[in-house]
């Protein structure tokens, strides 16, 4: 069967740097998915892109679908032919609406009753016949998180579209969108193309030396390297160390075509500002990288990647110097009118700050997840207690000033450092920095308890809030980051060890403290708080590369919610999988939970079977273990010795192997039977507590 290659290139205005890598992913995912779906083979499929473009490749790409042979059910054999054998009109029928001759069927027996099948061949379709309904199903699905429509037309896309290259081999694919045809003609860089037009590409192979030689490096990885390799000599030129910022460097790699690194300066006098601001300022609002010296103080440069490459850099980095200069003047103009009253005093203004209209102002935030805090402290025996106090009231005040208002990023860090500058000493100055912490899924987590008390405190009240009110995230939308928030109040507690910190008492004090402000029933939202952190508990956990079973025993347990036991039990479950004896233990106690699945023992007599009713010999022997064991895998939990606890589990493997060899649990006579099934119920009670083991799926 032959092949060719197959390029496909849509060229629009600059789309955000953030779009870039999920458009290009999404693309991929999709054609390879529509490929599959259209059995058409392929070879190697990958993606290139700029601002400007995004561009699909595929190697060795079928010209024709296979050949497919089809069976189609037709009718009954009594009804495909008639008492003397031949076919019947319903029969003649079938063949001509499949388009086979009488020869093609075939009767086939089946469980129903034989019937008739027709077999055909079917041949395969042209791929330049399919490719124009496989591209229009890639472009228009949701390849951006937003989406633009332009001029009269409907279409949304990230970015207006002005040009499509679409080639199969040679040839072009005959395909139209957004009121544009493709082509063989794509188009260089903005403002260095040398042609200044359309750029003619043949296929692959010429594409990206075409558009090179128009100036667009158009392969982000080439870009990547160029970038680096730009950055190091720019560094070392400049005596310096490149502070390191592999977030940015994803971004700039997707803001240029044609990348080109540029050093400049500033005043000295600015580096009295404090650091973050300094490289909140290059960061945030110039992508300028920062640089230091080998003590890691910053030095008075920085470093733009210019998607040009200027006759005269200096005019370039001249502009790019005053544009910076002008925002470290604000900063400074702002940082020393903020200095003038302490930080205590900006705390008022909160109460002009709404938080969330139906949740109320800032300031109210702050006295609800202060108490929290304080109950927080109280559960895990902190010991400055008014330091705690101290640190949560003013760790948002920082919201209302000059700074945090110019760089909203700042928020935390200069609260972190007025408080430092008012003397309000290391704990609190370093709790009020950090209460933000972590801000996305393994990211930095509080070095202070006191500063990870408020994190939890405050992103508990935020999630309790907005669950109080019906601010519930869908699979769609969380404004207010309420997964994130779970996230990092898990992290905490685990990282942390917080081991006296139960998630159900944390919940039920949060939602206590929202109050009137409550617009559901306050049961039902801590119930709905509990599964929404199990949720996101389960997918930290999956992430960790531990067992779903696993996870699932331990949380299906009443007192999953202190999750730094939770977690240490299933870390020791995952190890006891490997467990020889574990597979016919695992067994054994699915069949006890099977058996007492909707059993409801009489009042009173649920933990201890009646030995006076044992009527065999396994009986005895299984309650006898039981009753010796149970004390000791009490004392084993009560240590947090989970390892100890199922090695422990094994010696009943061969008891209750026995006993449900021998033994006929459900029996007629009553006594005897709900005997029994206490006897069983006192094997259950020996490890639900710790973990569901039914709920394992461990094979023998």
């Amino acid at each position: 069967m032959s092949n060719r290659d197959f390029l496909f290139e849509i060229g629009t205005e600059e789309i955000p740097a953030g779009f870039i890598p999920r458009a290009l992913l999404e693309m991929e995912t999709r054609f390879k998915r529509a490929l599959e779906k259209a059995r058409i083979e392929y070879g190697e499929i990958g993606t290139l892109g700029t601002p400007r473009r995004l561009t699909l490749t595929i190697k060795a790409l079928s010209e024709t679908q296979p050949e497919t042979s089809l069976e189609v059910r037709g009718p009954k054999v009594e009804a495909a032919y008639g008492k003397d054998g031949n076919p019947t009109k319903a029969l003649e029928g079938f063949a001509r609406g499949q388009g086979v001759e009488l020869t093609d069927i075939v009767t086939v027996e089946a469980k129903k009753g034989a019937h008739v099948v027709a077999r055909k061949v079917v041949e395969g379709k042209v791929t330049m016949d399919i490719l124009p309904e496989i591209l229009s199903a890639v472009v228009t699905a949701e390849l951006f998180p937003k989406a633009m429509r332009w001029g009269s037309g409907r279409t949304a896309f990230g970015r207006p579209v002005h040009w499509i290259v679409a080639l199969y081999g040679p040839d072009t694919v005959d395909f139209e969108y957004a009121g544009i045809k493709s082509g063989n003609r794509t188009r260089g860089h903005r403002f260095l193309s040398n042609s200044g037009g359309p750029v003619i590409v043949n296929g692959i192979d010429d594409y990206a030396d075409a558009l090179r030689n128009e100036s667009v490096i158009v392969d982000p990885e080439e870009r990547r390297t160029i970038i680096i390799d730009g950055l190091k000599h720019e560094a070392d030129a400049a005596g310096g160390c490149l502070l390191p910022d592999e977030a940015l460097i994803d971004e700039v790699v997707n803001l240029v075509e044609f990348p080109v690194v540029l050093r400049g300066g500033f005043d000295k006098s600015f580096l009295s500002l404090p650091r973050e601001v300094i490289i909140n300022a290059m960061r945030s609002h110039q992508r300028y990288f920062s640089l230091t010296d080998d003590k890691g103080a910053l030095l008075p440069y920085f470093l733009t990647v210019a998607n040009i490459a200027a006759k005269d850099p200096e005019v370039v980095i001249k502009g790019n110097e005053r544009v910076l200069r002008a925002r470290l003047n604000d900063a400074n103009f702002y940082f020393e009118h903020d200095k003038k009253k302490p930080l205590s005093e900006w705390l008022n203004g909160l109460k002009g700050v709404v938080f969330q209209a139906k949740l109320g102002t800032s300031y109210e935030k702050v006295e609800r997840f202060t108490a929290l805090a304080l109950k927080i402290g109280e559960w895990l025996g902190h010991k400055d207690m008014k330091g705690l106090k101290r640190a949560s009231m003013l760790s948002k005040a920082d919201l209302v000033t000059g700074v945090v208002m110019e760089f909203p990023k700042l928020q935390g860090v200069m609260g972190g450092v007025y408080a430092a500058i008012d003397g309000e000493g290391e704990e609190v100055s370093s709790a009020v920095r950090e209460h933000y912490m972590p801000v996305a899924a393994g990211a930095e987590l509080p070095s202070t308890t006191t500063g990870a008390i408020i994190s939890i405190a405050d992103k508990m009240d935020t999630i309790a809030g907005c669950f109080g009110v019906g601010l519930i995230p869908t699979g769609a939308q969380d404004p207010y980051a309420l997964r994130r928030a779970a996230i990092g109040i898990i992290a905490i507690i685990v990282e942390k060890g917080f081991q006296n910190l139960s998630l159900g008492e944390l919940i039920g004090a949060s939602v206590a403290g929202i109050g009137t402000k409550l617009t559901r029933e306050g049961s039902e939202v801590k119930a709905d708080i509990k599964e929404f952190f199990k949720e996101r508990l389960k997918n930290q956990l999956l992430a960790s590369d531990l067992s779903f079973d696993v996870i699932d025993s331990v949380l299906s347990t009443t007192d999953w919610d202190g999750l730094v036991d939770a977690v240490k039990r299933i870390r020791a479950l995952e190890g006891f999988k490997g467990n020889p004896d574990c597979a016919r233990l695992v067994i054994a106690f699915k069949r006890v939970t099977n058996i007492l699945k909707g059993v409801e023992l009489a009042e009173g007599t649920a933990q201890k079977p009646d030995v006076t009713l044992f009527t065999d010999p396994n009986e005895s022997t299984l309650a006898g273990l039981c009753q010796k064991i149970a004390p000791e895998i009490e004392k084993l939990r009560a240590k947090g010795d989970y390892e100890g606890v199922f090695k422990k589990l094994t010696s009943i493997k061969e008891p209750i192997d026995a006993f449900f060899d021998e033994v006929m649990v459900m029996v007629d006579d009553a006594a005897v039977r709900e005997n029994r099934l206490r006897l069983l119920n006192s094997i259950r009670s020996l490890y639900v507590t710790t973990a569901d083991l039914s709920k394992l799926t461990t094979a023998e």
